[in-house]
């Protein structure tokens, strides 16, 4: 028996309505997507500390998510694991035609450029009208602003966005606190908002990932306060 058979096999068990386990067998597609992305951020957590052995752990921990969600369809009559796994295999065949046939790319910036040209047609072929389409809302703000960015650079739209320089940034920061000294809260998280999006196209015009950059800021001052909080009990 192979392990993704194996797997596949535990799974069905664990939902069998005789035998099965009871909280298994309450879940839903909507109740466990919570937990598949707890799953997916602590899988790039243990890639960021380098830990091996912890990525094992947690990239299976996501698999079951995948194997959990297609039983579930399953069951459903909507599709199976074997058909998540030859959807993914006919989309990488497809979206790498340099490989699996006789396009030629020369560089991984011309594959970018080929995979968004290929992933747009397949948005006008799913009848998706416009660019936001298909970009999750539960995206992290700062991930999904990068995605929209990029998608409306790539289409030639919203030129206001596309070159943001740091005299616009200094005048958006001058009006937040303008608000803000105001007592305008309404408006102040407004000019916030904007601010953090037009942060955000800075970013990916210099071909910096805002999420990255700010989980790496939030991962440095956690160092620094566990640290400060170790210096104040040896000090007590």
């Amino acid at each position: 028996m192979s392990d993704v058979r194996r797997l596949l096999e535990i799974m069905a068990r664990l939902r069998d309505p005789q035998d099965g386990c009871p909280w298994d067998l309450e879940q839903t597609p909507e109740s466990i997507a919570p937990h598949t992305i707890e799953e997916a951020y602590e899988v790039d957590d243990a890639i960021r500390r380098g830990d091996a052995e912890a990525l094992r752990d947690e990239l299976g921990d996501l698999l079951l998510q995948v194997v959990f969600q297609a039983r579930l369809a399953e069951e459903a009559g909507q599709f199976d694991f074997g058909g998540v796994v030859e959807a993914i295999s006919e989309k990488l065949v497809r979206r790498h035609p340099h490989v699996f046939g006789e396009a030629r790319i020369e560089s991984a910036r011309a594959q970018t450029d080929a995979w968004e040209r290929q992933k747009s047609e397949e948005r006008a072929q799913r009848g998706e009208k416009s660019l936001a389409d298909g970009i999750p809302l539960a995206l992290p703000a700062l991930a999904r602003a990068r995605k929209l960015l990029g998608r409306a650079a790539r289409a030639g739209l919203d030129a206001s966005l596309a070159e943001i320089s740091e005299q616009r940034l200094a005048e958006q920061l001058a009006a937040l606190s303008a608000a803000l000294r105001a007592g305008d809260r309404e408006r102040g998280e407004a000019d916030l908002g904007e601010l953090l999006l037009s942060l955000a196209a800075f970013a990916r015009s210099h071909e910096l990932d805002p999420e990255t950059a700010l989980r790496d800021a939030v991962m440095g001052f956690e160092a620094r306060l566990r640290r400060l909080e170790r210096e104040r009990g040896s000090g007590s």
